[in-house]
């Protein structure tokens, strides 16, 4: 028996936040929780996260945010480029923060965020390889789960200081028709990368239009029904 795809609900968003920034434990999760959202948090333990435990989140943080009943995505062990990286040295990446969540009581991702979001051919490959069911990318338009390839899905907003509540209604507009709005953030606020940092005053009235528009606000997973399963 063949699974048949769901139609999208309008108004369908899907939120998620790079980098394990600290304030997504702090700050984001619970205004999440505040609103009755879900959220795909990409975990990462390049930069600093491994000496800076003021401005990355710890495992247990991490740990935390899986138990609310958030996703918690791969965004690799170093977040180097993944066009620059070997097979090997990616696949090595990628495992690292699969094994990582099993150490710590999480389930296997099947959501992958590219860093910096440069995608490529092989990454594809090996990440449809070991399970993985979506990929998000960059770009500045809505998800069309009929046409795009989920494994380099498209986002239709990208969180930056000088990012306006007008850019981020247009966005959330797009949400209609079959199409889904992925909306990515870092940290709110984002000390250590300031240029993609985004204020927690202007994070809340990027919520709060959220919910005054009944948007259906979830995870990346969430979004498995909406997709034809590709045949083997």
């Amino acid at each position: 028996m063949t699974e048949e795809r769901r139609p999208v609900p309008d108004g369908t968003v899907v939120l998620t936040f790079d980098d394990s920034v600290a304030s997504h434990a702090t700050f984001v999760a619970p205004l999440l929780k505040k609103h009755g959202f879900g959220a795909t948090f990409f975990i990462t333990e390049g930069f600093e996260f491994s000496m800076d435990k003021t401005n990355y989140m710890t495992w247990e943080q991490i740990r935390a945010l899986d138990a609310a009943g958030f996703e918690i995505g791969n965004h690799t062990r170093r977040h180097a480029a993944v066009p620059r990286q070997t097979p090997e040295q990616l696949a090595a990446d990628v495992e690292h923060i699969e094994r990582q969540c099993a150490t710590n009581g999480i389930a296997r991702p099947t959501s992958f965020c590219y860093p910096g979001y440069q995608t490529s051919p092989a990454a594809v490959k090996l990440l449809r390889e070991r399970g993985y069911r979506f990929a998000r990318a960059g770009g500045a338009r809505a998800f069309d789960p009929v046409a795009d390839e989920p494994l380099t899905m498209p986002q239709v907003f990208d969180g930056k200081p000088d990012s306006t509540l007008e850019q981020f209604k247009a966005a959330v507009a797009q949400a209609k028709d079959g199409k889904i709005a992925v909306l990515t953030f870092h940290g709110v606020p984002d000390l250590k990368h300031p240029w993609v940092s985004t204020e927690p005053a202007k994070f809340e009235a990027y919520l709060a239009h959220l919910k005054a528009q009944g948007c259906r606000v979830i995870a990346v997973r969430e979004l498995a029904p909406f997709v034809k399963p590709k045949q083997p």
